[in-house]
C-alpha cells in the first residue's frame, strides 16, 4: 500500500450492499444454536476430557507432587506432570511450553493434567493431587517497583520513548502548569465464551478446534512449541464468542490438550472455567500515569508529557502501550511520552480491547478536562486550540482527521451548550447531574493477508480466508464486499474462514482484521474480475458486474458459462507499504455523557451518552453501531466498576468471576448512540476503511469522569470511580 487508492467499484454503488445496515448473515445459525464454538465439536464418547490443576502460590517450586489417587481415581485414562509430558521446544521465541520443569512463575500456573473419560471425572481426579510447594516472596506492588522500573524494549508497532524539543525547559517556562497523576487496576477481557480446545493427532499433524483469533499465527505457534512444522498444524476456529485480546494467542487450554492428545493417542478436549481464566489466559496491567500539560494563559500546549508505568512478569518485556495515542492527539513543541516497565511476579499481562489507548486516554483526556476547568476554557474549545496541523512528533500528514467535526457534531446533537461549566449546579430530586466530554483516538493499520475466491458453475461465489469472526460481523461484511465487487446477490456468496490450511492473514485484532483480511478479500475479487473478462471476451475498463453476468454494451456473459464444470478462481493479496510511514492513520471519535451522582450515597448513574465517529468508509451500518456501542459500554465498565482486585499476600486475583467482576449490565446503560460521520480515506487501504473495533473505547470513560466532576465537583484520578471515592472526595470538597 504505497499509493492513494483512486476510484474503486465500491465509490459509485448506491444500490449494493456495502454500507447498508445488513442482517447478520451468520445471525440465523446463531440463534438457533447450529454456530459451533470450540467446545461443542466433541460429542459424548467421542472425547477424552482433561482438566488441569493449577499453582496455589505466586512464585516457588514443586517439591513433590503426589498423583497416585488421581490415577486411580475412576475414568482416569493418563495424568501428565513435568516428569512424562511430552516433548516440547523451549528454545523458540514463538513456542509457549507448558509443565515444563517445576519452577513456578505465578499463581495459577499449569502443573498438572488429568486426562479421563469424561469432563467430572476428571475435574475430581484432578482435586486430588495437591501439590506441595517450595515458596519465594514475590513481587506484586507495580507502585512498589516504579523507583526500579526499567525502560523495555520497543514494540512492532509503537516505540517505548520519545520526544520532541525541551521539554524541561518549555514546561518550566509555560504560564500555566498542570501536574497530575492518575492509575487504573487490572481488567479483565470477560469475552462470553471460556477458552476452549478439541485437539487430536492424525498421524504426525496436529488438528485443534480451538477459540483463536488469529489461526495463521497461532499455528505458527503450536508448532514452534511441540516441535513440527507448522503445515503439520490445522487450527480451526470458525466461531468465536468474543475474544477482546485473550485469545490473539495460542493459550495454555490449546497446548496442554494437543500434549494429551499426543501422550494418549486420543481426541481431547480441555474447557477452562470461567475462575481459571483469570489467571491462565493474561489480564491487562494495572498503571500509573504521569501527565504534565505547560500552556499560554489561552491554553495553547507548549510542553506535554504523559509517563506510564506497567508490570509483566519477568521476562516478558511486552508493555501496555499507554502513551500511544497521546503522541498524536495534541499540538505542541516540546513533547516527551515514556513508558517504564516492572517486573511483576503475576500472570502475564497481554493485549485487551485498545491495548494503550484505552488506559492512555483515560488518564489523558481527564488531564484536558482539569486544564480547560483551570483556565476557564470550555473542554470542546481547549481541543480545538490545540488541533495539530500535523503528527506532532512526526511531522507526517493524517491520511484523514476528522476529530474536530466529531466534538463539534456531538455538542450539536448532545445539547453541549446547556452544560452549566461549574460543578454541583444542575440537580433532579437528590441527584447531581453533570455533563463531560471526552475524544477518541485509536491507530488505523494493515497488516499483510490473503484471499482466494472460487466461483463454481453455478454461479456460486466461494471464498476462503485463514480470518476469524470474533462476533465484530467478519462473514457478513465480507460477503457485502465480495457481493458488491462481482455484482451477484449476498446469499450467492460464501465466506469460509477460521481454518489456518486458508489463505494467511493477520486474523482478527487491533482494528486491523476488516482493513487487512477484507482487502485481500477485494484483490482477489479484482483479480477475478479480469478473470471473468479475458473469459468473455469484454475490456475489463468498461466492464459491467450485474445479476451474475459480466456485460459491456450489447454482449452479455453468465459467470456460469465461462465457470464451466470446474469453476474459475484468483488469489490476491495485501501488503502494507510506505503509505504507514508517510501519513499519520488513526479512527476519531468523540463522546458526551451525562451521570447523576446521588448526594447521599454516592453512586453514580449514567443517564445518557453519544458517541459521534469518523472512521473511512463504514461497510456495514447495523455492525459499525453495534461495535462503537460495544466499545463505549466498555468504557463505562472502565470508569465505574471493572477492576480486578489482587490478593498482595498471594499474588493471586480474588474476583475471578463474572460475579464479582462487575462488567456493565443492561440496567447500568442509558440510553446510548453512536454516529459516525462520512468519511474515505483513500490513503488507508483499497476499502477506504479504518479500525472500528476499539475506537468506541478509546477515551470513553474519561468522559464519564469528566460528567462526574461536572456533577459534584470531585475529580478522581483513581480508576474505576467507585462510590467509596465518590464520598471520600464530597466529604473534602465540603469541609
Amino acid at each position: 500500500m504505497d499509493t492513494v487508492v483512486g476510484h474503486t467499484p465500491l465509490d459509485d454503488n448506491p444500490g449494493g450492499f456495502t454500507g447498508k445496515p445488513v442482517d447478520r448473515v451468520d445471525g440465523p445459525l446463531k440463534v438457533q444454536g447450529k454456530a459451533a464454538y470450540a467446545a461443542e465439536h466433541g460429542g459424548v464418547g467421542d472425547v477424552a476430557y482433561a482438566f488441569p490443576v493449577l499453582a496455589t502460590i505466586a512464585l516457588g517450586r514443586v517439591i513433590r507432587m503426589d498423583t497416585s489417587a488421581a490415577e486411580r481415581a475412576p475414568g482416569v485414562i493418563h495424568v501428565i506432570t513435568a516428569k512424562n509430558v511430552p516433548p516440547q521446544d523451549t528454545s523458540s521465541d514463538d513456542a509457549i511450553p507448558q509443565l515444563v520443569g517445576d519452577e513456578i512463575r505465578h499463581y495459577g500456573q499449569p502443573v498438572a493434567l488429568v486426562v479421563a473419560k469424561s469432563y467430572e471425572q476428571a475435574r475430581h481426579a484432578a482435586g486430588l493431587i495437591r501439590p506441595e510447594y517450595e515458596g519465594k516472596a514475590g513481587r506484586f506492588d507495580l507502585a512498589a517497583g516504579i523507583d526500579g522500573a526499567r525502560k523495555p524494549e520497543d514494540l512492532s508497532f509503537a516505540k517505548a520513548d520519545t520526544s520532541k524539543g525541551d521539554f524541561d525547559a518549555a514546561y518550566a517556562k509555560s504560564p500555566h502548569q498542570l501536574d497530575v497523576t492518575y492509575t487504573t487496576p487490572f481488567q479483565f477481557h470477560a469475552a462470553m465464551e471460556p477458552h476452549a480446545t478439541i485437539a487430536s493427532w492424525d498421524g504426525d499433524r496436529l488438528v485443534v478446534q480451538t477459540s483463536n483469533q488469529m489461526p495463521t499465527p497461532g499455528r505458527k505457534a503450536l508448532a514452534a512449541t511441540l516441535g513440527i512444522e507448522p503445515e503439520k498444524v490445522r487450527l480451526l476456529s470458525a466461531y468465536i464468542g468474543g475474544g477482546f485480546g485473550s485469545k490473539l494467542d495460542v493459550q495454555p487450554d490449546a497446548v496442554l490438550a494437543a500434549l494429551a492428545a499426543r501422550a494418549t493417542g486420543r481426541k481431547v478436549k480441555l474447557a477452562l472455567t470461567r475462575q481459571q481464566l483469570f489467571h491462565v489466559v493474561g489480564h491487562r496491567t494495572n498503571t500509573v500515569q504521569r501527565v504534565r500539560l505547560g500552556t499560554d494563559a489561552q491554553g495553547h500546549i507548549l510542553a506535554e508529557a504523559h509517563e506510564a508505568w506497567s508490570g509483566n512478569e519477568p521476562g516478558n518485556d511486552e508493555f501496555e502501550p499507554t502513551v500511544l495515542g497521546t503522541r498524536s492527539r495534541y499540538a505542541g513543541e516540546h513533547r516527551r511520552n515514556t513508558h517504564r516497565h516492572v517486573d511483576l511476579d503475576l500472570p502475564p499481562a497481554i493485549s485487551m480491547r485498545a491495548p494503550g489507548e484505552a488506559v492512555g486516554l483515560l488518564a489523558l483526556e481527564g488531564a484536558m478536562d482539569e486544564l480547560a476547568v483551570s483556565l476557564d476554557i470550555d473542554p470542546i474549545e481547549l481541543r480545538v486550540r490545540n488541533e495539530p496541523a500535523v503528527d506532532p512528533e512526526l511531522g507526517v500528514p493524517f491520511s484523514s482527521r476528522q476529530v474536530v467535526e466529531c466534538m463539534r457534531e456531538g455538542a450539536r446533537r448532545f445539547g453541549w451548550d446547556k452544560r452549566i461549566a461549574k460543578p454541583g449546579q444542575v440537580r433532579d430530586g437528590r441527584w447531581l447531574i453533570g455533563m463531560g466530554m471526552s475524544s477518541a483516538v485509536r491507530g488505523n493499520m494493515l497488516q499483510a493477508s490473503k484471499a482466494h475466491v472460487h466461483l463454481d458453475g453455478t454461479g456460486q461465489l466461494t471464498a476462503r480466508m485463514a480470518m476469524t469472526d470474533i462476533g465484530t460481523g467478519s462473514y457478513t461484511v465480507f460477503t457485502q464486499i465480495a457481493a458488491d465487487l462481482l455484482g451477484l446477490p449476498m446469499e450467492r456468496v460464501t465466506i469460509l474462514l477460521g481454518d489456518s490450511d486458508f489463505p494467511e492473514t493477520p486474523g482478527s485484532g487491533g482494528s486491523f482484521g476488516a482493513a487487512s483480511a477484507g482487502s485481500g478479500l477485494y484483490d482477489a475479487c479484482m483479480q477475478l474480475r479480469t478473470r471473468l473478462c479475458q473469459s468473455a471476451g469484454i475490456d475489463p475498463t468498461h466492464a459491467r458486474f450485474e445479476d451474475g453476468h459480466v456485460s459491456h454494451g450489447d454482449k452479455r456473459v453468465s459467470y456460469s458459462a465461462i465457470a464451466g464444470v470446474d469453476g474459475l478462481s484468483a488469489d490476491g493479496g495485501i501488503e502494507p507499504g510506505s503509505n504507514n510511514k508517510k501519513y499519520n492513520q488513526n479512527s476519531y471519535g468523540a463522546f458526551f455523557a451525562e451521570v447523576g451522582v446521588d448526594m447521599d450515597t454516592g453512586e453514580i448513574r449514567l443517564r445518557r451518552m453519544l458517541g459521534v465517529f469518523a472512521a473511512g468508509r463504514i461497510l456495514n451500518a447495523k455492525t459499525a453501531r453495534s461495535q462503537a456501542l460495544g466499545g463505549m459500554i466498555f468504557g463505562v465498565g472502565s470508569a465505574l466498576s471493572e477492576e480486578i482486585v489482587l490478593d498482595p499476600r498471594h499474588g493471586a486475583f480474588v474476583n475471578h468471576d463474572l460475579a464479582e467482576y462487575h462488567v456493565p449490565v443492561n440496567a447500568d446503560i442509558g440510553p446510548m448512540e453512536a454516529i459516525f460521520l462520512p468519511e474515505l480515506d483513500d490513503k488507508a487501504n483499497p476499502l477506504k476503511i479504518k479500525g472500528l473495533g476499539e475506537v468506541g473505547i478509546s477515551g470513553a470513560g474519561a468522559c464519564i469522569a469528566n460528567a462526574v466532576y461536572n456533577a459534584c465537583g470531585v475529580r478522581i484520578r483513581d480508576y474505576p470511580l467507585t462510590l467509596d471515592k465518590v464520598l471520600a472526595g464530597m466529604a473534602e470538597t465540603s469541609s
